[in-house]
C-alpha cells in the first residue's frame, strides 16, 4: 500500500518522481484488478484448456462456442449501453466506435489467426492466464505472438490494406 509519508511528499510536491510513480500506480492498480479476475473467470470456464479448444475445432462439444456467443451477447449489449447512454472512457472522453471497410487481409489474419488458436490452444487473452497458471509451453506460444506481431509490423507497409 501507498503509506502516509509519499501522500504527504506528493501533497508537498517535494519528489516529482514519486508523485508520478504513485499516480502511474494507482491509475493501472483497478486495469490490473480486472485482468487478474478476467484471468480467474478464463480458467474457471476452460476457456484456457487446450482439450476444450480441440473439442471446439473438431466440433465434438459446444461448450467453447457457448462461451464465445455469450461474449458476443455482453460485448453487444455493453455496445449499445455505451452508445445509448454516451458513456465516456476513464480519461473523460467520447466512445467512438469505427466502422472499416471490408479488406481481403482480413480473411488471410483470420486464417492465420485460426491456425495458430487451434495449434497452440490460446487466442491472444488466454496466453497470458495459461502463463499464470503455470503452463510453461504457453511461453512459447506467447514467443511466437510476439514474433508475428514484429513480423506484422515489419511487412505492414507492403501487406494490401
Amino acid at each position: 500500500m501507498i503509506s502516509e509519508n509519499t501522500i504527504l511528499a506528493c501533497q508537498e510536491r517535494s519528489n516529482p518522481s514519486l508523485c508520478q510513480m504513485v499516480k502511474t500506480v494507482t491509475q493501472y492498480l483497478p486495469v490490473a484488478l480486472i485482468g487478474t479476475i478476467f484471468g480467474i473467470v478464463l480458467t474457471k470456464s476452460q476457456v484456457i484448456s487446450w482439450y476444450r479448444v480441440q473439442s471446439m475445432f473438431r466440433f465434438e462439444e459446444a461448450h467453447m462456442y457457448l462461451v464465445i456467443t455469450s461474449a458476443i451477447v455482453t460485448g453487444a449489449i455493453s455496445l449499445w449501453i455505451i452508445r445509448r447512454f454516451n458513456l465516456k472512457t476513464i480519461q473523460g472522453e467520447p466512445v467512438t466506435v469505427k466502422t472499416k471497410p471490408y479488406q481481403k487481409g482480413v480473411l488471410y489474419g483470420g486464417v492465420i489467426f485460426g491456425l495458430g488458436w487451434a495449434i497452440t490452444g490460446a487466442c491472444p487473452g488466454p496466453i497470458y492466464a495459461q502463463i499464470g497458471g503455470g503452463e510453461l509451453l504457453a511461453l512459447v506460444t506467447f514467443a511466437g505472438a510476439l514474433s508475428g506481431s514484429y513480423l506484422y509490423a515489419m511487412l505492414r507497409p507492403r501487406l494490401p490494406h
